[in-house]
């Protein structure tokens, strides 16, 4: 796929599964977050420095879905739907088509902040290649707490609190409930 002229615009669909568009690869603690002003990714910028997660290393790509605004007036956050995919780290920037496994649903600071939770849709991407939220939680249940406990702690003890999990249907009516945009 060549590089889009605004990210916030590629396709949230596409026939080779759900979009995701990497601002964060696995490994790495800095807040790296899309500027749709200047079409680049940016380190997040907290008290005049570069935000870097003090905690471990993001455990899968981070990012968001395209064509997706969890609007203020409807209970969303005001931003793009956020999205984890475990997998190999991919680079800032690249769109990658993902399956939905799960959610996780937390409160930060009062809101309700949705992590979509995703495998890529190449089989051959794939770490842990569960078809759905039932298999994740069987086959792969260190993973989702690995997940879970990184979501609680990465801003600090106490910061963010568990509401639960939701399975893939569930996921995938979040991309729809949030899509900007009929395709």
């Amino acid at each position: 796929m060549e590089r889009p002229s605004n990210y916030y615009k590629v396709e949230a669909i596409s026939e080779k599964g759900i979009n995701m568009v990497v601002e964060i690869p696995a490994g790495t603690n800095h807040k790296i977050e899309y500027d749709p002003a200047s079409d680049s990714f940016k380190n997040d910028i907290k008290n005049g420095k570069d935000r870097v997660i003090s905690f471990l290393p993001y455990p899968g790509n981070y990012g968001f879905i395209p064509s997706t605004l969890m609007d203020k007036k409807r209970g969303g956050d005001g931003d793009a739907l956020d999205i984890l995919v475990i997998g190999e780290s991919e680079p800032t920037g690249k769109v990658l088509p993902v399956k939905p496994i799960g959610a996780l649903l937390l409160l930060d600071g009062g809101e309700i902040d949705t992590k979509l939770i995703a495998i890529p849709a190449d089989s051959s991407k794939q770490v842990i290649s569960p078809d759905n939220f039932q298999e994740f939680i069987i086959e792969h249940d260190a993973v989702r707490m690995i997940v879970e406990h990184w979501f609680l702690n990465y801003k600090g003890q106490g910061k963010m609190q568990m509401m639960g999990w939701r399975d893939d249907t569930f996921a995938l009516r979040e991309i729809e409930k949030w899509k900007t945009r009929d395709e």
